[in-house]
């Protein structure tokens, strides 16, 4: 990444996000409803139900909502079954793609990933293929003239795992998954707050693309990122426009 502008790549990323907040409910109660089906409906006890249930308060979800979700997942409200698949596969110039959906319908779900990965260059792979290069964490992006040492002792008090300096100036912030949401809690108590901050697979090995192959891997995201079955999309290619 040296020389990279990763900042650049941070501001689309939030653009990006930004744009699909009518979805961010929908999502958030799949998960909810997944994490309670697979592991119980007591938050105490349950760190993805717990981590769920954060995230969709810090959406600003209305409680009544996310006790519905739950209550759908254990069982005490009827509602629609919901499973998970994680698809994996390669986009433009052999960039990693992994695509977590929750679906009802698997036969639908398949069928539209493979056709948006075949439309725009990409190609739908094994189970395995390139989920090695991803690592579950949170992930929180800082920008560059952050107070450097005081981030890193607030970070490091917080929990986190680590804590990166990039070439431009900004600062990421690494922290187990399930303890995300409380590290973010004390960092903006320390008022260090975010300007892009999720729990993701992160990906040991970008690739940058330009040019048209960055119009062309921007393109398979959104297909993916349109389909309704699909919750998360993650990728080592850093668009660089």
């Amino acid at each position: 990444m040296a020389g990279h502008s990763k900042w650049a790549n941070i501001k689309h990323k939030k653009a990006a996000t930004d744009a699909k907040r009518g979805k961010i409910f929908t999502r958030a109660i799949k998960e909810i409803t997944v994490a309670a089906r697979l592991g119980g409906g007591e938050i105490a006890s349950n760190p993805r139900l717990r981590l769920a249930v954060d995230k969709a308060y810090d959406q600003n979800m209305p409680k009544a909502n996310v006790e519905r979700a739950i209550k759908r997942g254990s069982g005490d409200l009827e509602g629609v079954s919901y499973e998970e698949i994680r698809y994996e596969g390669y986009g433009v110039a052999g960039a990693a793609v992994v695509v977590d959906c929750m679906t009802d319908n698997r036969v639908r779900t398949v069928a539209d990933v493979r056709h948006a990965f075949t439309k725009h260059s990409g190609n739908l792979g094994a189970d395995g293929s390139v989920l090695f290069l991803f690592k579950h964490c949170g992930q929180l992006f800082f920008a560059p003239g952050t107070n450097e040492d005081k981030l890193l002792e607030a970070a490091l008090e917080a929990g986190a795992e680590d804590v990166i300096n990039n070439d431009d100036g900004s600062i990421e912030v690494i922290t187990p998954p399930y303890e995300f949401i409380a590290i973010k809690a004390a960092l903006e108590k320390a008022e260090f707050k975010a300007e892009l901050a999720a729990v993701t697979m992160k990906s040991s090995n970008e690739i940058i693309l330009t040019g048209e192959n960055a119009v062309k891997m921007q393109k398979l995201l959104d297909a993916l990122e349109n389909i309704d079955d699909v919750q998360e999309v993650f990728t080592s290619a850093v668009i660089d426009s």
